[in-house]
């Protein structure tokens, strides 16, 4: 005896059948409308820069009797402004040492913290110590303090010493040179470590922990287990926290504005916002200057982009 079965009717929807949910926002945001819309949106978001870079090819006189979209119909650009704001010892010039300084900051401010953060990340996730889960919660919980509330605090700390007894702990630090420096080290390291620990630990976390215990079997230490198991698998993950740290510490203003000390030491953050003068006669340097900030950081982000989707989607599948 024979069944028979009703066939299938072609219109009769996907998810019908046993389309998932993921499947069908997949095939919507894959869609030839979703790739104009994200076009669109590429370019607005993308014309803003476009028109900053444009304004800081153009002459002085042009960039304050007409807008940077006169170019296409009234082409002229000179580097001038560029000479000036990098080298010129005049008001609003000068910004190439101003430049170094960035840099000088930027990479301790950006290698301390993730190195510590990975180890401190490590430890909290695979070695098992009294009061470990007590101390990730307070690691989490310092993300809630707000930066400006430890300002200053930490400069008085910083200017006074700090001292128990008769014993000084640590002396006073005077406000200039390298010493400024090393202050504003520390200001970002401390202030980067919790979100970074709190970042790392759930990476950590998700590695099996099979791969743990073969490696602890054929008598490897923590140390060895940290540097040639677990970095390697979070690479991704902390190129992507590098990137954001870097990103934080290049555009900061607050943290060098408050410990960048005098003109020398400052980073280029904190001396943008002087450059137009008292009255604001020096705004059309503004677009070179700004654009000399926003480049370096750009160029990491496309050459390291790889690493920062990749650490974005670690853990996110398993499997």
């Amino acid at each position: 005896m024979s069944v028979k079965t009703e066939p299938r009717p072609e219109s009769a929807p996907r998810s019908a059948i046993g389309e998932s949910r993921g499947e069908r926002l997949r095939r919507l945001f894959s869609s030839r409308i979703a790739s104009a819309f994200a076009v669109v949106i590429a370019v607005l978001w993308t014309i803003p820069t476009a028109g900053l870079f444009i304004s800081s090819l153009r002459p002085e006189d042009d960039i304050r009797t007409s807008g940077w979209w006169n170019v296409f119909t009234d082409p002229s650009f000179t580097l001038d402004t560029y000479n000036y704001v990098l080298y010129s010892t005049s008001a609003g010039g000068g910004l190439i040492r101003n430049l170094i300084n960035t840099v000088v900051i930027t990479i301790p401010g950006v290698i301390v913290p993730v190195v510590f953060a990975a180890m401190a990340a490590y430890a909290l996730s695979w070695i098992d110590f009294k009061g470990r889960n007590l101390l990730y919660i307070a690691v989490f919980a310092l993300q809630v303090v707000p930066i400006q509330m430890a300002l200053i605090p930490l400069l008085s700390f910083f200017s006074k010493g700090l001292a128990i007894g008769d014993m000084t702990i640590m002396p006073a630090w005077e406000l200039h040179g390298v010493n400024t420096i090393v202050q504003v080290w520390i200001a970002h390291s401390i202030f980067g470590l919790p979100l970074a620990i709190f970042l790392l630990h759930n990476f950590m976390r998700e590695l099996p922990g099979d791969v743990m215990e073969a490696a602890r079997i054929d008598g490897a230490s923590h140390s060895q287990i940290f540097r040639k198991v677990v970095l390697p698998l979070v690479t991704p993950a902390l190129a992507s926290i590098g990137i954001f740290q870097f990103l934080w510490v290049w555009n900061d203003f607050l943290v060098g504005r408050t410990f960048g000390g005098g003109e020398a030491t400052r980073p280029l953050t904190a001396v943008l916002g002087d450059m137009a003068g008292t009255w604001g006669f020096g705004w059309t340097r503004l677009p070179a200057a700004a654009f000399i900030a926003i480049i370096v950081p750009l160029l990491v982000f496309l050459l390291l982009q790889r690493y920062f989707v990749r650490g974005l989607l670690a853990g996110s599948v398993k499997g």
